[in-house]
């Protein structure tokens, strides 16, 4: 079971959305984290090494990752989705967003069976 670890600037919007909307899923496993030092869940080296596949919400949050914790970094797949901070937590239109954009990153049913 693959682990998502979905990363915003505070992580009071975008990415709690994200793993709130993708939590439900019984085929991945998902955690988010913000990379500013005040953040709900400030991203840590730990949360980096448990990610297998790493999603941003903007460039600027994959710059902060590979500046700030390169070093646990191990071949996981950054993903930056190009959302910005234009939306409220659970926002209808933010999870559509998030629904599209993910679509692709995640299993399908033929990967499941």
């Amino acid at each position: 079971m693959k682990r998502y670890l979905f990363i915003c600037s505070q992580n009071r919007l975008r990415s709690p959305t994200a793993e709130q909307v993708f939590a439900c899923r019984g085929d991945i496993e998902v955690a988010s984290a913000g990379t500013n030092a005040d953040a709900e869940e400030p991203l840590t080296g730990e949360l980096v090494t448990w990610a297998d596949v790493i999603v941003v919400m903007e460039k600027a949050h994959r710059t902060k990752l590979q500046q700030r914790f390169r070093r646990f970094l191990n071949g996981q797949r950054v993903i930056c989705l190009d959302i910005p901070d234009d939306f409220a937590f659970m926002d209808p239109d933010l999870i559509r967003l998030l629904e599209r954009k993910m679509a692709r990153y995640l299993p399908t049913t033929a990967d499941r069976t």
